[in-house]
């Protein structure tokens, strides 16, 4: 017969292969959206991602990419490599899974009094199935799926949390054992390795620390806030005081030695080393001495910490290399200081600041809006110097506040607190504070109401779909319109959380302690993040996944409601081998529900448009382009295809978020394989930090007073050589510089212009002299569009040889004002040397029809059994209104119907309705194939789209649920289609579409 520790060990491998096995089968094949594409890109050849950066994430996703040979592009370039660094989440997420299982039963052991004797068959199928449900249920989980499918890091850290609380609860049965204290170093050594992952490991601490408190002390009230005061400053300590203190502390040192006693660089690190060295090593070598079990155990806790923290040195040592992807360049000791700060996103206040309508003042300190704090330095030629001081908007007392909640000034950010406090009966006025109680609501509606509960309950009741700020899903089956349905509309009817909530009571009247101690790791990983990150009223995507730690703490209630059940059914089913099997199988029932509703909306398994999305960005450029793309899912695709799969390296991708930071300008102005750098004059000391942040126009309204912006230009760069470097900060505002007014132009060869081939024939007549246009901002530019237009005038100067694109995703502002002189080539806007004043862009015909008929990727695209999630679609829609603008510029400008007939019907080819289902947006195309003459397709598009858009007004009507001009756009659409098929002969389908209307007017 099995021993209880062999029925353990192999029940927790049969559940990690469950695991295993459904993340492998569902894991995505190339890169994902968002942060995955760049980390794919800089594990692949170990490059520095954005703050505070990953390095052992880097170094395992590099291992894991050398599983990829065998189907090489070229020299350095891999296809494979994304799925198989997506397979460092699969497989760390199986591994969590593993250790959850093995911490459930341990739980579940000690809550049948059971640890140092062998269980009875009964017990020990009870405790196998509350591991089995528990684990299980988080496997299947929302969020957590999500994550294992893709190369994030918060699968790995997932992995570092299952694993510590796993280690704890087996140093806790062997406590009183010699050696057990080996557990509590692994523990710390394993958090040491998981800074260079995700930090939210580290909230798991207090948790631990209750586990070795009731183990080794009689637990009392002052005990029980005294271990948690002491856990917290641990997480505390390594926060702030080892991960950036440490580095801090190494670069004041090196300050010091090489400004002050003039050594050489690096000095200062050398010195600080081995004096910190020296130091942890004589207090290791004393607490030997003296025999101090718990100062030994404590310093060599946190000498693995240090071993595990040291993975950092693979940034520090990689961007010396100026990889291609470089971001921050944290080369020097000063600057890795501020990528570990993340100092880029800039602070929120957490228990006193700042408000939403506070008014800045003026600082008695600097006289100014703001106030400035340490000085930044950078290293020059005989030690480091002073180019910049940190500021922060000066605000006096009055104007802050205790827990501000509502503190963020962004714009967009703004009227959403306004409409919160308008739907919760609040009053405010410029100037007037929210008042602590409406800061608390706000804290618990909308942060931890919104923000978590909603998440919490997506994992275990429901979730409503795929949509932006989708609901939880309860017991509400209503159907909904087509094109609101979405496979990630999952019913798990609160079973789930009906079984978590029974494994809280009855730990409740069990053991209170276990209940603190998996309640605290509940609440640490969950609520308490909220309350630290204190984020916005709105986020740009759904950030369920950082709150993942959460749900796997509530997935021990789970399993333990199984032994709930089992105790239950004991008192009806005296063979206790027979109620326990009935507990597991009931409990059962919840994962593989979850398991059926998940599974359409989790397989990535042939999801590829997320790479090709890039590809087709990249192959709407001309050779050796210059590509102006925005946010991470712009950029990141992009610099994946690039770097991993070696697509197209001819093409300097430019995010202009970056383009903001003199090292994101710096690393522009270098070669990139086959891109040649950017041509920016512009000088290092030109546009190094606080300087030409910003720059305010003079006098904007003089819209009639041009000027000649080389000339501007060249006056800027002057300035900035004239004034120098400068360390003193009264210098500082003299740095700045003005533009006269928004209305700027550059001169222009029209001669040289007529013989440009890239200029479409039909544009060359529109050449001038000069190029004038209006900058499109508000009261000033800001560092990138200095840059960029430093960019547009050297590329005049020299001929216009090198291609300048914008993406067509970018926000209009992005644009500088220049539509009027850019041509539709693909999915991105060509900058040419002329003006055709089409507000709506204008199409270059020939080249356009080439990229998009015979260039573009679609692979997958017309499957219908793949989901795309709002992402996907976001990149369909815009491609779609792409391909519309084609056909409708061959009809009215070239008269070619024939091509423009084949451009309809390639869209509809490869973005086919039974996938993306067109909406109001698809009805302009029916107006086009009726205008080529193909009444057949535009007949059944129009009777595919009304149905759906008379499904959506009815549906608002009785919801309630959309804006005035949400709802109008779908009626105009129905109108749209009516006239079109009246128009055209349909008079049936007219007909119909007729009464659908006047049905909705009554």
């Amino acid at each position: 017969m099995l021993s209880y520790k062999k029925i353990n060990d192999i029940t927790g491998w049969v559940v990690f292969l469950i695991a295993a096995a459904t993340y492998t089968l569902t894991v995505e094949p190339t890169a994902s959206f968002w942060d995955c594409g760049e980390f794919i890109a800089v594990s692949y050849k170990l490059m520095t991602p954005h703050p505070p950066g990953a390095p052992l994430f880097l170094l395992v996703g590099r291992i894991f990419s050398l599983f990829s040979g065998g189907e090489a592009l070229s020299a350095g370039a891999s296809e494979n490599a994304a799925f198989w660094i997506n397979m460092v989440s699969a497989m760390s997420s199986a591994f969590t899974i593993l250790f959850l299982f093995w911490s459930i039963t341990l739980i579940a052991r000690k809550l049948l009094n059971v640890v140092h004797e062998a269980p009875t068959t009964g017990q020990t199928m009870a405790i196998m199935g509350s591991g089995i449900v528990g684990a299980l249920a988080y496997t299947f989980s929302d969020s957590f799926w999500f994550s294992a499918s893709e190369a994030e890091v918060y699968a790995f850290s997932a992995f570092f949390t299952a694993f510590v609380f796993w280690a704890i609860l087996k140093w806790e049965v062997v406590a009183d054992e010699e050696g057990s204290d080996k557990w509590l170093i692994l523990i710390a050594y394993m958090v040491g390795l998981s800074i260079g992952v995700h930090l939210l490991n580290l909230v798991t601490i207090p948790a631990m620390a209750f586990v070795f408190y009731y183990r080794k002390f009689k637990p009392s009230l002052t005990g029980a806030f005294t271990t948690l005061a002491l856990s917290s400053a641990i997480v505390v300590a390594i926060l702030v005081v080892i991960i950036p203190g440490i580095p801090s502390v190494a670069g004041w040192f090196e300050i010091k030695l090489v400004n002050g006693l003039g050594l050489p660089f690096n000095s200062g690190i050398f010195v600080f080393a081995i004096l910190f060295i020296g130091s942890i090593t004589y207090g290791v070598m004393y607490s030997i001495k003296h025999n101090k079990r718990w100062l030994n155990t404590g310093l060599l806790s946190l000498v693995f910490i240090l071993i595990g923290y040291s993975t950092y040195f693979l940034i520090i040592i990689r961007s010396n290399f100026n990889p291609p992807i470089d971001e921050n360049d944290p080369e020097e000791v000063t600057k890795f200081v501020s990528y570990l700060k993340r100092e880029q996103y800039g602070d929120r206040p957490l228990f006193y600041g700042p408000q939403w309508t506070s008014q800045v003042g003026r600082s008695p300190k600097s006289g100014q809006y703001y106030e400035y704090g340490d000085p930044i330095y950078k290293r020059g030629e005989d030690g480091y110097e002073i180019y910049d001081y940190k500021t922060e908007y000066y605000y006096p007392s009055n104007q802050k506040t205790l827990l501000p909640r509502m503190h963020s000034k962004q714009p967009h950010h703004v009227p959403e607190y306004e409409n919160w406090m308008r739907e919760h009966g609040y009053r405010f006025k410029e100037g007037k504070l929210p008042t602590g109680a409406q800061n608390l609501h706000f804290l618990i509606n909308r942060q931890i109401g919104f923000f978590y509960w909603r998440y919490f309950l997506w994992n275990f009741v429901g979730r409503e779909g795929d949509i932006q700020d989708s609901g939880a899903l309860w017991f509400n089956a209503e159907k909904l319109p087509e094109l609101l349905q979405s496979a990630a509309r999952n019913q798990f009817y609160a079973l789930p959380l009906i079984l978590g909530l029974l494994g809280v009571a009855f730990l409740g009247v069990r053991d209170n302690k276990l209940l603190l101690i998996l309640g605290m790791l509940w609440f640490f990983t969950g609520a308490a993040i909220i309350l630290y990150l204190n984020p916005p009223p709105i986020e740009p995507r759904e950030r369920d996944y950082a709150y993942a730690g959460s749900f796997y703490a509530f997935s021990f209630f789970i399993g333990l409601g199984v032994l709930a059940l089992y105790e239950l059914l004991k008192d009806y089913v005296k063979n206790t081998s027979l109620s326990a099997g009935l507990a597991t199988v009931i409990g059962l029932v919840i994962p593989v529900i979850m398991a059926a509703e998940g599974w359409d909306d989790h397989d990535r398994s042939s999801r590829y448009h997320s790479v090709d999305s890039a590809k087709n960005l990249l192959a709407s450029c001309a050779p050796n382009a210059i590509l102006f793309t925005g946010g991470d899912n712009d950029t990141f695709p992009l610099w994946y295809v690039q770097e991993v799969e070696g697509f197209r390296t001819d093409v300097r991708v430019c995010n202009l978020s970056l383009l903001n930071t003199d090292w994101y300008i710096d690393q522009m102005k270098r070669k990139a394989y086959d891109s040649e750098p950017l041509p920016i004059r512009f000088e290092h000391k030109d546009y190094i930090q606080g300087t030409n942040d910003y720059i305010q126009y003079y006098n904007a309204s003089k819209e009639d007073q041009s000027m000649n912006l080389e000339a501007y230009l060249n006056a800027v760069q002057n300035r900035s050589r004239q004034i120098g470097q400068y360390a003193k900060i009264e210098d500082i505002e003299k740095f700045q510089t003005v533009l006269p007014s928004k209305q700027v132009y550059i001169t222009t060869d029209a001669e040289q212009i007529q013989k440009l081939d890239f200029v479409p024939q039909k544009l060359k007549p529109l050449a001038k002299s000069s190029i004038e246009w209006k900058l499109n901002r508000g009261g000033g530019i800001d560092k990138k569009d200095l840059i960029m237009l430093d960019m547009i005038t050297n590329i005049n100067a020299d001929g216009w040889k090198r291609p300048i694109y914008f993406s067509t995703t970018l926000s209009s502002s992005n644009y500088l004002g220049l539509r009027d002189h850019m041509v539709l080539e693909g999915l991105a806007y060509r900058l040419l040397p002329i003006k055709h004043g089409r507000s709506q862009g204008i199409v270059s015909s020939e080249v356009m029809y080439d990229n998009m008929m015979n260039n573009f990727y679609w692979r997958e695209m017309n499957n219908p059994n793949i989901f795309y999630d709002e992402n996907y679609k976001r990149f369909v829609f815009n491609a779609r209104m792409q391909y519309m603008q084609l056909a409708f510029d061959l009809i009215s400008n070239e008269n070619d119907k024939e091509k423009a007939k084949e451009v309809i019907h390639k869209s509809l080819e490869v973005m086919p309705d039974n996938v993306f289902p067109h909406d109001y947006i698809g009805a302009q195309f029916v107006s086009l194939l009726f205008e080529v003459g193909d009444k057949e397709t535009a007949k059944t598009l129009a009777m595919q789209i009304a149905p759906r858009t008379k499904e959506m007004l009815d549906y608002y009507v009785k919801t309630r649920t959309t804006s005035g001009s949400e709802f109008q756009r779908y009626a105009s659409t129905l109108g749209t289609l009516q006239s079109e098929l009246e128009a055209n002969g349909e008079k049936e389908e007219a007909a119909k579409i007729k009464a659908w209307m006047d049905e909705l007017s009554n």
